[in-house]
């Protein structure tokens, strides 16, 4: 097995760090961008595409800054996580996008990301 690469993207989010927790900790939240439905069973998170599941384990959250979900197919230390960071400053809001990914699968990875965050946007009707 090839290792994976680590990447993070930043994408700015106009919206409160409180709302927008909402929607990447909770299965309705997740639902309305990251997956077609999302159930929950306590820390097991099961994500549904076009009819095929994934599960997945959430390994850590922290009200309104961070979850990390770790994939249950992998067999190594991969994760993925969504960060919510305010600028001191300007107070804008960031997602930042902690995930893992083959070599040749890494571009492919981070469109995949862009096209989320896309529709994240639109449903929290940020620009």
């Amino acid at each position: 097995m090839n290792d994976k690469i680590k990447f993070e993207i930043e994408y700015v989010i106009q919206s409160s760090p409180q709302l927008l927790y909402q929607y990447l900790a909770t299965p309705s939240g997740l639902s309305e961008w990251f997956a077609d439905n999302v159930n929950s069973r306590g820390e097991k998170f099961i994500f549904i595409w076009d009819g095929a599941e994934e599960e997945a384990k959430l390994l850590k959250k922290k009200t309104d800054e961070f979850v990390r979900f770790s994939w249950d197919e992998n067999d190594d230390d991969s994760y993925f996580e969504m960060k919510i960071i305010v600028d001191e400053i300007t107070k804008d809001v960031s997602l930042f996008i902690t995930d893992f990914a083959e070599e040749d699968e890494l571009e492919e990875s981070k469109m995949l990301w862009g096209n989320q965050i896309s529709d994240l946007k639109q449903v929290l009707g940020s620009k």
